[in-house]
């Protein structure tokens, strides 16, 4: 079975019908663009932060920099919600038109925070060129930005207990009419209503702070089942969406449909699921998959450090999401705060990571928990390498990393003590790129714990036969040290790849080596390569290579000679007898067996030759022919 941290073979096109995909199935697939069957870690980032401005023309960045961020690791990017916002600069996450992607005059602007709805769709199809997928953020909890008010009768409920009731009906003027004038009926005709809605926090007839009503009428409570906390967490902000009302399930299906048809998004990032009645999201998600017929891979905010509450999500949709770590965030954290006396054997207790790895989606931080922010709790720099190392080095989860972790961000705002104040986000690069790098090279295969220190924690990683090399990683939140631990490779040489420790390691017959940390540090130790046993010539030959004006045939594959399974770097072979294409490539090693694939390339646009990957084993020297075929 696939591990969901690996990525296998996509084909492509995807199909728009199929039957339900079962949820253990959609648990173990995670589809890239590229093809080769060669697994590669996963590892998303969420490419946003709360303080982005829209100078920054995020859709733009996007598409800069996608070939950059797929050649360090990163496998897919979180994107921030798309459509219009409650003004036309809204983060995202006060949702008013689903339909409008920055494409119609509305709420103030054309364009959403992020730029144009072309820019959008341009952004997704470079990530796509460069083999990274992209994950929508859905927003459907609630509504703001309403185009008028309509006369509702209400009750006023207690905010800390949404089940009690106070003060008798009253009439309110809530804005709950969303006619959508600047984008009319383009896409899409529904229009929203009071009776599409649970409850607000506004009546704009009696100017109360701090309430929160219900609403009264035929069918109308709060929604059922949600979290528990305050009751009934239903109720979040703005105008709370029904989804007990059969028009509004329906409405949501017919978007998602529209949206990925539009978009080519291949999953989601499920916002506030908490609020959301948790069986419309298997209703929703199955819909979705198999309209689609593809996996759309998801993960699901449920923000709570209380591991129960994410097991009994889990449990009553089937595991057909993933779940962010909450408690291991809340984790790093504590062990950032503790002043180096944070145990740290119980980094993964009371974890996603520990108790349900396979639907573990790992984060350090993330746009609510950074500084000034409403689930502040940032992780403190010194600690990032560390928990950092913690997520993408394991083989346990799905790690992202978090845009402002990796570039780092400037911001100033209120705190909550009504202050004013300038946060300096550092960013982390440098480090990250080594581990990400250590996480696409060497994080596979058997792993081996050693947690058995207050301070000084590792594990090692033996390899695969795709990647046969070992890694060692070791990491303390106090005073330096050294551990042994066993890598499965006698007399074989390490370094430490963060450059925190000098020197080299070599394990002794049994293939155990002691490894050192510097003190608050972490330090990644791989196996150097073996020195090379000479070099073979492979001539390669691609069969039906059918193209038109400005296309070429290329061979890629698992080796440096022929570019290391990224297109980029393949090797261009000659239409000597076309539609046959053929080239002989020097330097392969010898005796070894070579994967490896033929590809079509036009424009930076890839298209790759179906079915597993082809095989050659190289003699010890001389030449051997290969054939493979469109």
């Amino acid at each position: 079975m696939l591990s969901f941290t690996q990525l296998p073979e996509r084909s492509l096109p995807s199909l728009r019908a199929g039957a339900l995909i079962t949820a253990v199935v959609l648990t173990c697939l995670l589809l890239p663009l590229a093809a080769p069957a060669e697994a590669q870690n996963g590892t998303m980032m969420q490419y946003f932060h709360w303080y982005l401005d829209s100078s920054d023309n995020l859709w733009l960045q996007v598409a800069d920099q996608a070939d950059d961020l797929a050649g360090v690791g990163i496998t897919a990017l979180w994107l921030p919600p798309a459509y219009k916002g409650v003004t036309g600069f809204d983060v995202g996450y006060g949702a008013y038109d689903l339909f409008d992607l920055g494409e119609f005059n509305q709420k103030g602007s054309i364009r959403t925070k992020y730029g144009y709805k072309s820019e959008y769709l341009s952004a997704i199809q470079s990530a796509h060129t460069h083999g990274l997928q992209i994950y929508a953020d859905v927003v459907i909890n609630h509504k703001g930005g309403a185009d008028s008010t309509e006369s509702v009768l209400a009750v006023r409920v207690d905010s800390g207990n949404r089940n009690n009731e106070y003060g008798g009906d009253v009439l309110i003027d809530a804005w709950t009419r969303f006619d959508f004038p600047g984008r009319g009926n383009t896409h899409n005709a529904f229009k929203w209503s009071w009776y599409h809605f649970d409850g607000t926090d506004w009546a704009q007839n009696l100017q109360e702070s701090g309430r929160v009503y219900k609403f009264r009428g035929t069918g109308k409570a709060w929604d059922w089942e949600v979290d528990t906390e305050n009751a009934n967490y239903d109720y979040l902000l703005y105008a709370d969406v029904d989804f007990g009302h059969p028009d509004v399930r329906q409405h949501f299906k017919d978007w998602g449909e529209w949206y990925l048809t539009e978009t080519g998004v291949d999953g989601f990032r499920l916002d506030a699921v908490k609020h959301i009645e948790y069986t419309y999201w298997n209703e929703w998600l199955d819909h979705l998959r198999t309209w689609s017929g593809d996996p759309l891979f998801t993960v699901a905010e449920f923000w709570s450090y209380d591991i129960g509450k994410l097991h009994n999500f889990i449990s009553k949709t089937g595991g057909r999401a993933h779940l962010f770590d909450a408690p291991l965030h809340l984790n790093f954290h504590n062990a950032s705060t503790g002043g180096g006396l944070y145990d740290m054997r119980n980094l993964k207790a009371g974890t996603l990571m520990e108790q349900q790895p396979a639907l573990a989606v790992t984060i350090v931080e993330n746009h609510d928990t950074q500084p000034l922010q409403a689930l502040e709790s940032p992780v403190q720099d010194w600690f990032k390498p560390l928990a950092y190392a913690f997520i993408l080095l394991r083989e346990e989860g799905y790690p992202c990393v978090f845009h402002a972790d990796y570039y780092g961000a400037n911001y100033t705002d209120y705190g909550g003590d009504g202050n004013l104040y300038t946060i300096n986000m550092t960013s982390h690069k440098t480090i990250l790129d080594i581990l990400l790098q250590a996480r696409r090279d060497y994080a596979y295969g058997p792993q081996y714990d050693y947690l058995d220190d207050p301070n000084i924690v590792g594990w090692t990683r033996l390899g695969d036969s795709q990647h046969p090399e070992a890694m060692a990683v070791l990491m303390s939140d106090g005073p330096g040290g050294s551990k042994w631990m066993e890598v499965g490779k006698a007399n074989t040489t390490f370094t430490d790849i963060t450059g925190n420790v000098g020197g080299t390691v070599t394990t002794n017959g049994s293939g155990w080596g002691n490894f050192s940390t510097a003190g608050g540090s972490v330090s990644v130790w791989v196996e150097n390569a073996a020195p090379s046993g000479g070099s073979a010539d492979v001539h390669f030959t691609c069969n039906n290579g059918t193209t038109f004006w400005g296309q070429n045939v290329y061979v890629v594959g698992n080796d440096p000679a022929i570019g290391s399974w990224d297109p980029a770097q393949a090797v261009q072979l000659s239409p000597n007898a076309y539609p046959t294409w053929d080239g002989i490539v020097t330097g392969l090693p010898a005796s070894t067996t070579v994967e490896w694939k033929c590809i079509k390339k036009h424009n930076g646009q890839v298209t790759w030759q179906g079915g597993a990957n082809n095989s050659v084993t190289t003699p010890s020297s001389g030449q051997v022919s290969a054939a493979g075929s469109f």
